[in-house]
């Protein structure tokens, strides 16, 4: 595929964009319908490509060349996952269509009136690594919300990716051209070199969605003129508070770290009260879940002193000294950076130092703390005695998730359909001219119209 290939790729996504945007919600619901029953039909060739990739895969971890943890992230052919995929389709089917929604309204004098209105953003453009459901994903959220997509998927799922992207695209096209729903809606480009080529094209793409390592993610906010809408890390921290519930602290923190550790909401920081760490029987009973599922404990100068003194003899080979950089990895494993603070304030400062601004947790039962950790910690999300896990689109009630934002513009933290679209102000008037308005002239009314009472606009 070449430079020119690429062009056209974006071209054609611009002209589908522009179609989508009169779509009905019927229309998308059928589209979205079809979608899920080719994939079902052809379920065996997209395993089939998918096993090809994951062996190849394989060989690139067992060579050193790919991380353990996006080749965790690759396989579809578990029947439950697979069933997952279809099912979030039906899910996001169901969900409200995010478009043509009045947002605003208001009279601005007889028989000019202004109203804001909910409209796709037009043309996304995701680049991804492993998690080849990402396809379905991504494709049927940019459908629902009236957005054309490209799709750029990593080389170890270039398979499962083509395959996913094809049974789409053959969807949309069985559809028929009354369908409103070009097959052009999704598309897809397979090689890195097309990345640089796609990020320049500013023109034709509106916004810019990566889900990746941090260093890709920073990678394509380093050349783009585009708007991007993600995050570059995971960096996520669970503090215990001194006046934390004892088994709220362990469930929370198993959870958070355990639960799937090669996830962005996975916790890699827990930072705990000086009084909790001196309290052995506190600490044994908080920390020993982790030990016991064998997490790596890097510890500050204070903390491992404890810990070896607690649990020395039973798990002296997960117990390690913490250095500074330990406190700004995203370890994506079994292992986490540990550091005593003396009080919220600190836990506070720590967090916005060194975290990512994705999804911090404080276990306490005190109100004052919980108030203040709420308020001060800079993060997308900000969590009360409940495993930092919860950051998802899905556990969120959005259906897929399009990914996780860290930004402080247009979305941020899990984002779904409200993320892909973006609004336009419409103003019908009756021969009105801005000239006869001002000084010792006609005067605006800016009387605000009920939005519930707004029905077509």
């Amino acid at each position: 595929m070449t430079k020119a290939d690429v062009l056209d790729i974006a071209k054609r996504a611009r002209l589908a964009a522009v179609s989508l945007a009169s779509v009905t919600p019927k229309q998308k619901s059928a589209a979205l319908d079809r979608i899920r029953q080719t994939l079902s039909e052809r379920r065996q060739e997209i395993f089939n490509a998918n096993k090809l990739d994951q062996t190849a895969a394989k060989e690139q971890v067992d060579a050193g060349k790919l991380s353990a943890s996006l080749y965790k992230r690759l396989d579809i052919t578990n029947k439950d996952k697979f069933e997952s995929i279809l099912t979030g389709i039906s899910d996001v089917e169901r969900l409200p269509d995010p478009t043509n929604k009045c947002t605003l309204a208001t009279k601005l004098d007889d028989g000019l009136e202004l109203y804001r209105v909910t409209v796709p953003v037009g043309v996304l453009l995701t680049i991804f690594e492993a998690r080849p459901e990402v396809v379905v994903n991504i494709s049927c959220l940019a459908l629902k919300s009236g957005n054309a997509v490209i799709l750029k998927g990593g080389k170890e799922a270039t398979r499962t990716n083509a395959v996913l992207a094809s049974c789409i695209q053959d969807a949309l096209a069985s559809l028929g051209v009354n369908s409103g729903v070009p097959s052009d809606a999704v598309q897809i480009v397979e090689t890195r070199e097309h990345i640089d080529v796609l990020l320049d094209l500013d023109r034709y793409i509106d916004l810019v969605v990566p889900r990746g390592s941090g260093s890709m993610v920073k990678y394509i906010m380093n050349h783009t003129r585009i708007p991007v809408l993600g995050h570059a890390d995971g960096l996520c921290a669970v503090y215990i508070d001194k006046d934390a519930d004892d088994k709220k602290a362990a469930k929370v923190l198993l959870d958070s770290k355990t639960n799937y550790t090669a996830a962005c909401n996975s916790a890699e920081t827990l930072l705990v009260h000086e009084d909790v760490v001196k309290d052995k029987d506190r600490l044994a009973f908080i920390v020993s879940p982790l030990l016991e599922n064998k997490v790596v404990l890097k510890c500050d100068s204070f903390v491992i002193g404890v810990m070896k003194e607690v649990f020395g003899s039973q798990y002296p080979q997960q117990l390690e000294a913490a250095t500074d950089e330990d406190f700004d990895t995203e370890f994506l494993d079994l292992i986490m950076a540990v550091k005593a603070v003396p009080n919220v304030h600190e836990a506070v400062a720590h967090i916005n130092e060194h975290g990512s601004k994705h999804t911090d947790c404080i276990v306490t039962e005190n109100k004052e703390a919980r108030d203040e950790f709420l308020t001060r910690v800079d993060a997308a999300g900000v969590y009360v005695n409940a495993s930092t896990r919860f950051a998802d689109g899905f556990r969120y009630g959005f259906g897929a998730e399009v990914g996780v934002s860290t930004n402080k513009t247009h979305a941020r933290g899990p984002v779904g359909l409200e993320g892909l679209v973006i609004y336009k102000y419409k103003c019908y008037g009756d021969g009105h001219a801005a000239g006869d308005y001002g000084s010792e002239k006609r005067s605006f009314k800016h009387e605000s119209i009920d939005v519930a009472n707004v029905n077509q606009v």
